[in-house]
């Protein structure tokens, strides 16, 4: 019927172009504009799962960077710098992944998914961590661990409790303003 534009807090995407729904007068995104960015993403984690991004390779920059912002870091302080720095790529890239399926899920048009988004968010991001591993099993630079998966997985969990309690908050919000804004009518009458 109607279009507006609603921005979606924490997720730097811009403007969401929605459509009114008749039925229920509920905006919703586009399906495009939901799943799009999701499935991007997982393509991003999937190409970071190559052997472009080993440890070997992104060395390459990380160690030259580092030496040059610390001339006098010793080379085990690199390593370990250069291992904190892939585990929260981890973390992060997850997060987000868990950030998008959250989005996704939580305007979806099936209304299964928009009750049980959180629970659904969160076997994608595992079963997407379980894979991500077994698809680098077979890449020679690179190698499987079933801890960088929990890693990947508890970035996703933070950031879907991050969304699940900004959306707890907001419903607060507006029930206490709705209550409010009866009450205020009550007392006018």
């Amino acid at each position: 019927m109607g279009s507006s534009t609603r921005r979606f807090p924490l997720l730097l995407v811009g403007d969401v172009k929605e459509k009114v729904s008749t039925t229920n007068r509920r905006i919703e995104p586009s399906r495009l504009s939901r799943y799009v960015p999701l499935i991007l993403w997982m393509a991003v984690i999937f190409f970071a799962s190559t052997g472009e991004f080993s440890a070997a390779n992104t060395g390459l920059v990380i160690r030259p960077l580092l030496r040059w912002l610390f001339p006098h870091i010793s080379h085990e302080r690199i390593t370990f710098v250069h291992f904190l720095l892939r585990k929260c790529g981890h973390f992060s890239g997850y997060a987000i992944l868990g950030l998008l399926a959250a989005r996704a899920f939580i305007n979806s048009s099936h209304a299964v998914l928009r009750r049980s988004w959180f629970v659904v968010a969160l076997l994608l991001v595992c079963l997407y961590a379980l894979s991500d591993e077994y698809h680098q099993s077979f890449i020679p630079s690179r190698t499987a661990s079933i801890y960088d998966s929990l890693l990947d997985m508890t970035g996703g969990l933070a950031a879907l409790v991050l969304v699940a309690l900004w959306h707890k908050r907001r419903r607060r919000v507006k029930s206490t303003g709705a209550a409010s804004e009866s009450s205020l009518l009550a007392a006018e009458d």
